[in-house]
């Protein structure tokens, strides 16, 4: 392919290619003796494999906040939507499982991640920056790559740790970013998955792991490849170059498995939420309290009612006392949030499939819940139909066998199984149900 086919004017771009390749861009400035197209490429099926994951459960997360009731953020991504499709409530650890890995993971392919863009760094400073189309092509979806899997991995270790210092809104940030690198990945394995099994085909792997730092050396030099021109003497084999990445990635694991596991909460230290139990009965974190949410005593006090409303206007208000009156169920069931961490508590309160029928609606298919918080983008939540109608969906009323705190949602809240943390509404003032008879 010539010069003009490139789109470039011919004598500019001949002039760019005779100028000498100066700093990072020389050759000869990358000598670790370990990088290579092996190397490269064990990163690559680890990333491969691990990424993907990272990708759909963050998707799936973006389903199970009920894009379909515009409760999900951002609210309106065009032809960019997912297929909706109606969150299910079995099992009840589903959301727990799938937003706990989609944390858990992400930030265990964090070492990953930067050792392959260490064994890759050459050839984003390769001179010329490209001599075909093809390499165009290959170098802006590299770009586009790197970019968003940087920006992806930052805005998510900021968001889990709540410190939102870019100054934008995250979750439509990352909702964009993630199909910027979606497109971005697809695009550069389609063109590298050949080399990628060439690379994992010229070394042994087994070979390697018993190869030590005495007999590790270069692989041959290629003009356009990955191996060094002038190798350094070796300081690390690359068994211990994987070993350091594989274990930094199992250590922030067991870091971060506390905020999801229970008993393993005294190793949470990465999350700003994992060891913080906040107050009151289960000494289960609090994500929004009754202050941030400005909830005042006034607004809890005996005078609260719980406002129940039907398909035809029907209206029922209750008291607390009057809901303590009732019967109650039980149940022990985990929350979720977003940010990674999850609790299982026991709970106590009234089926919500009981309060529909008291205001004529025996089969619910959606019901809309209302807060006492007057600000907030979470101060009210659509429910689904499942949400509504599982036998363990209550208002609950106590947790842990005590009232709830304040900051824990008194005088009652929403709990359903496998629902996000910040839809299991708190401070609840009133429910709508619609249904059928």
């Amino acid at each position: 392919m010539s010069d003009d086919e490139l789109g470039f004017p011919k004598p500019l771009f001949r002039r760019l290619r005779t100028l000498p390749a100066v700093g990072p861009f020389r050759p000869a400035t990358w000598r670790s003796p370990l990088r290579g197209p092996w190397l490269t490429s064990v990163f690559a099926i680890v990333l491969l494999v691990g990424l993907p994951l990272v990708t759909i459960t963050g998707l799936l997360s973006y389903i199970a906040y009920g894009p379909q009731f515009h409760q999900a953020i951002p609210g309106h991504v065009g032809w960019l939507h997912l297929p909706y499709f109606a969150w299910p409530t079995r099992p009840v650890w589903l959301y727990r499982f799938t937003q706990g890995l989609h944390v858990a993971l992400g930030l265990a392919l964090v070492p990953v991640v930067l050792a392959k863009l260490w064994s890759v760094i050459p050839k984003l400073f390769t001179w010329p920056p490209a001599k075909t189309l093809a390499q165009v092509v290959e170098r802006l979806s590299l770009a586009l790559l790197v970019g968003s899997i940087l920006f992806e991995l930052a805005t998510g270790l900021l968001n889990i740790q709540y410190d939102y210092i870019f100054g934008f809104d995250f979750y439509t940030a990352h909702y964009y970013g993630a199909w910027v690198f979606i497109a971005a990945f697809l695009t550069h394995v389609a063109i590298k998955f050949p080399a990628m099994r060439r690379g994992l085909r010229a070394r042994s792997l087994r070979r390697e792991l018993r190869t030590g730092l005495a007999d590790t050396t270069a692989d041959a030099y290629e003009p356009d490849g990955l191996a060094p021109q002038a190798p350094a003497r070796a300081t690390i084999s690359r068994r211990g170059a994987l070993g350091l990445v594989a274990g930094s990635s199992l250590a922030i694991l067991a870091f971060e498995l506390g905020s999801t596991l229970n008993p393993l909460r005294f190793t949470a230290l990465l999350t700003s939420r994992g060891q913080s139990y906040g107050g009151g009965p289960g000494h289960f974190q609090v994500n929004r309290s009754a202050a941030t949410a400005r909830i005042t005593p006034a607004d809890t006090d005996d005078t609260w009612r719980l406002t129940l409303v039907g398909n035809r206007g029907e209206a029922v208000s209750l008291s607390r006392t009057q809901l303590l009156s009732m019967p109650q169920h039980r149940a022990s069931l985990p929350i979720a949030c977003v940010e990674g961490w999850s609790t299982e508590q026991h709970w106590q309160g009234i089926r919500l499939r009981e309060l529909a029928a008291l205001v004529g609606v025996g089969r619910p298919t959606y019901a809309h819940v209302r807060s006492l918080e007057k600000r907030g983008a979470f101060n009210q939540a659509t429910l689904n139909t499942d949400a509504c109608r599982d036998p363990d969906a209550m208002l609950a009323l106590k947790v842990a066998g005590d009232d709830l705190l304040p900051d824990h949602g008194y005088p009652a809240r929403i709990i359903v199984p496998a629902l996000p943390g910040v839809h299991n509404t708190k401070w609840v003032s009133s429910i709508a149900f619609h249904g059928a008879a």
